[in-house]
């Protein structure tokens, strides 16, 4: 096997995985699927915690927001620790640390007693998820085998996302709200007996000292702009938010001008110098911008416009998620003779057109377009994610995998954080000045006001009327509401269609599989001598 063979990840000569292998990836898929059901998983048990707990609507928020917050935060910190004192080691620290969380908030006896164990949750989150891509770069050498294994990773990414709800509430409709808690607890004890045995110690002799002043950097600019767009897509614009976000960009020169001068730095800049890997990065981030942002709206659609319950409409869901898991294996066999580039351009282009076909969703008995809508835009942009953390993971050095992983990961919890504030913020506009909550008939000045908040707080006003006024809001705030759907569905698609042009543009130099396996052997048979001498490119 020739260096370039090797850096280039070209499948065939590399070593291949076998059945440890494979049985290790079920195992780094447990806490994949927790960490990302812990996203989603409160959005039925909030109501029992309330009833028990009595949280204020700021603690409310928080218990929600916190894990998600401190899981964006830390990312990059624990990448970069992985690289150094060991993957395996770092994500059985991380099994601790969630599991105790995990254990902490079902048993929490105050509201502030479960935002404190999210936290750890998220920090524990944030151990493991770097941790899990990293080893499967140490697990699977072939590339074929390693785009495979990263498939199955990011498919249990979307599934326990998708899930969260589903188990929430098949859970409380037999147990106490800590039970969506305590299910952590078994299958982190399983990943503490099993690691050891089935996934390899890995971790950079070069790496040198941990830098904490990169750690804190990277901290002071993460933490206030995603709580900015946080705050934005909760409450809307505000000083607060701006000044939050604006703090966090700010300290970005000063972190990347530590990167460059420091003996030790977090991230490695000159992997930037590949174009490819910065254009990676960058649609990874406009895919989880609208993947991530545009479930508020579809969840919000189906339960306040057409009046679903909240465990119907995750049900609803899972087809989505079963046509995720076909469609991603399929993506990693094209890769092998279709360019990169035109299968992440055809992703992007599929969720344009899916997110057109939700700007013509009714008021009534919308439910097949929205699920038609929803599945396509899941179909095109969960491949575009595989690919792309397959380029980002794939071509760095192994040594690099930890910190490669957790910047995409931070750029993917950015992107959601993004979406959700610029969508929801746009969406919201649209909702407040619609047309149909001029003068709905009937409605009182009052109820009207609070009509114009959300959806949510138009069906509590309507709630407290009574005859043909409250029937008239609701019909008024389900016709703004389904106009909210629609102009987000636009700005989704217009995103979308730029990130096809940054796609074909940033990966064009990126060949597909079978080119980049027949170019260092047509060199070998020219040049022996020059071939086994010359190192790698890497993605170009």
């Amino acid at each position: 096997m020739t260096s370039s063979q090797s850096e280039n990840g070209t499948s065939g000569t590399e070593p291949t995985a076998g059945r440890k292998e494979w049985i290790a990836l079920g195992v780094l898929l447990l806490p994949v699927l927790l960490v990302s059901m812990d996203l989603t998983v409160l959005y039925f048990a909030i109501p029992s915690i309330s009833e028990d707990l009595r949280p204020s609507g700021n603690q409310q928020l928080w218990m929600i927001d916190i894990y998600g917050f401190v899981l964006a935060g830390v990312l990059l910190t624990m990448g970069a620790l992985g690289d150094r004192i060991g993957r395996r080691r770092l994500l059985l620290i991380g099994a601790v640390v969630f599991g105790g969380g995990s254990l902490l908030a079902a048993y929490a006896s105050s509201p502030e007693m479960v935002i404190s164990a999210r936290a750890f949750q998220g920090i524990g989150g944030a151990t493991l998820m770097p941790s899990t891509l990293a080893l499967i770069r140490n697990l699977f050498h072939d590339q074929t085998q390693r785009r495979t294994a990263i498939a199955v990773w990011s498919t249990g990414m979307a599934a326990g996302a998708a899930l969260g709800p589903v188990v929430s509430g098949a859970l409380l409709a037999g147990f106490w709200w800590g039970s969506v808690f305590l299910i952590n607890v078994p299958v982190m004890l399983l990943l503490l007996v099993a690691a050891p045995f089935l996934l390899p110690e890995f971790k950079d002799a070069a790496a040198g000292k941990f830098d904490l002043v990169s750690a804190a950097l990277s901290l002071a600019v993460i933490l206030p702009v995603v709580y900015g767009f946080k705050k934005i897509a909760a409450d809307g614009f505000s000083v607060t938010s701006a000044v939050a976000i604006v703090v966090g960009l700010a300290l970005v020169p000063v972190f990347l001008r530590r990167q460059r001068t420091s003996s030790d730095p977090m991230i490695d800049i000159s992997l930037f110098r590949n174009k490819a890997f910065g254009a990676s990065v960058t649609v990874n981030m406009l895919a989880c911008f609208t993947l991530v942002g545009y479930s508020l709206f579809s969840t919000q659609y189906m339960q306040s416009v057409l009046g679903m319950s909240a465990l119907k409409s995750a049900l609803w869901t899972i087809p989505g998620t079963l046509a995720v898991g076909a469609v991603v294996p399929l993506a990693t066999v094209l890769v092998r003779t279709v360019r990169p580039a035109v299968i992440i351009a055809s992703g992007f282009g599929l969720a344009t057109v899916a997110l057109l076909m939700l700007t013509q969703v009714p008021e009534k008995d919308g439910l097949v377009l929205i699920l038609i809508g929803i599945i396509a835009l899941a179909v095109g942009l969960t491949p575009v994610l595989t690919l792309v953390t397959e380029l980002v993971v794939g071509q760095v050095p192994p040594e690099r995998a930890g910190t490669a992983s957790a910047l995409l990961q931070t750029c993917q919890e950015l992107g959601g954080a993004l979406g959700v504030a610029v969508l929801g913020s746009i969406g919201s506009a649209a909702y407040r000045n619609s047309d149909e909550l001029d003068a709905p008939a009937g409605v009182p000045a009052g109820a009207l006001d609070q009509a114009r908040e959300t959806i949510g707080g138009a069906l509590a006003a309507a709630g407290r009327l009574s005859g043909d006024a409250s029937a008239s809001l609701v019909d008024a705030a389900r016709a703004a509401f389904t106009t909210e759907v629609h102009v987000a569905s636009v700005a989704g698609a217009v995103v979308m269609a730029g990130a096809a042009v940054v796609a074909l543009i940033g990966l064009r130099s990126v060949q597909h599989d079978n080119a980049r396996a027949a170019e260092p052997a047509a060199d070998a048979a020219q040049t022996p001598k020059a071939a086994a001498q010359e190192p790698g490119t890497g993605m170009a």
